[in-house]
């Protein structure tokens, strides 16, 4: 029998690192799994969650729960079949809607083989003041779907933050335990709790073009091409990455800069430098850099923003930082 819990939330809300901490405390004894689902078509999540001890199974490009829930059935029936996990962690897209996941879970095939613990749902407690956010019915629903939440990064949060944290806690008809969190850094126990949400969600329609028809081979650089570049749209949301092959190397200043003056919401990538590794994760105006000794496979980044930016000219600026 798997157990199995899903880690919902916004984007940039610290779904994917916050399963970085629980892996690292993950029992020798045990076999996870992680089945990853991103809105744009690069695959920077499973590059970061890549040789962290669990099975990895990728769904780019979209809402794993599309196409009546056929991606993610996939995923699931391979990593089930593969390596029968004692725990399986789905991380659906920030742009996801959980209701048709959570049937699936939860259907009469799975019953035998699957045991769906609790829900959780990282919040930046920020956003509860921004309608763009408090507007979108996948945040919202995303939240009413929880068994727990997670108020993330919360050694950034104004008074103000916490107030609009504490006003909506109060409200929340189901009294669902809060734990204000930093870095995702949460007890891997809490994996255990039994799931008690079942209210209820609201059918909310998907929006994604599908611009990659023939899954995730087409990720490779074909021939001698050296980069590529993938584009994806829905949900009001627009995303564009690059990947380039193992022989690309970038300057750390220029793409740092780069990265920092993009005029997107959302920039996330896993990038070669001379010193090895620069992971980097901004949203808005927050910006982390972590480095790494070993060079990746190969480099990773995507933009996301709320409306179409000038990809061209964040692409050429891109190619400029290439040493």
């Amino acid at each position: 029998m798997t157990n199995i819990n899903l880690i919902t939330g916004f984007l940039g809300s610290g779904k994917t690192t916050t399963i970085q901490h629980l892996l690292q405390q993950k029992p020798e004894s045990e076999n996870w799994a992680i089945l990853v689902n991103e809105f744009g078509e690069i695959g920077i999540d499973g590059a970061l969650l890549a040789n962290r001890g669990a099975t990895l199974k990728e769904i780019p490009g979209g809402c794993m729960c599309c196409v009546n829930g056929l991606p993610m059935q996939v995923g699931l029936n391979m990593l089930l079949k593969q390596t029968n996990p004692d725990r399986l962690l789905i991380e659906p897209t920030g742009l996801g809607h959980p209701k048709q996941i959570l049937n699936l879970l939860t259907s009469e095939v799975y019953q035998p083989f699957l045991t769906l613990q609790a829900t959780f749902c990282l919040l930046d407690a920020r956003q509860l003041s921004e309608p763009r956010y408090t507007g979108n019915d996948n945040f919202r629903d995303q939240l009413a779907a929880a068994d727990i939440i997670l108020a993330n990064k919360s050694d950034t949060y104004s008074q103000h933050d916490i107030n609009a944290l504490t006003q909506w806690h109060n409200q929340d008809p189901l009294n669902r335990p809060l734990y204000r969190i930093e870095q995702g850094k949460v007890d891997s126990a809490l994996l255990n709790t039994e799931r008690t949400n079942r209210q209820s969600l609201p059918d909310n329609p998907h929006h994604h073009s599908h611009s990659r028809p023939n899954g995730l081979a087409t990720l490779s650089l074909p021939g001698n091409q050296g980069w590529r570049r993938a584009l994806n749209q829905g949900q009001g949301y627009t995303s564009c990455g690059w990947i380039f092959d193992s022989e690309t190397c970038f300057s750390t200043s220029d793409l740092l800069d780069w990265v920092r003056l993009s005029p997107v919401d959302r920039v996330k990538g896993v990038m070669r430098i001379p010193e090895g590794t620069l992971i980097v994760n901004r949203q808005g105006f927050d910006f982390k850099i972590e480095t790494q000794p070993v060079a990746p496979l190969d480099s990773r980044v995507e933009l996301i923003h709320t409306r179409e930016a000038p990809w061209n000219e964040l692409q050429s600026a891109l190619l400029k930082t290439r040493i």
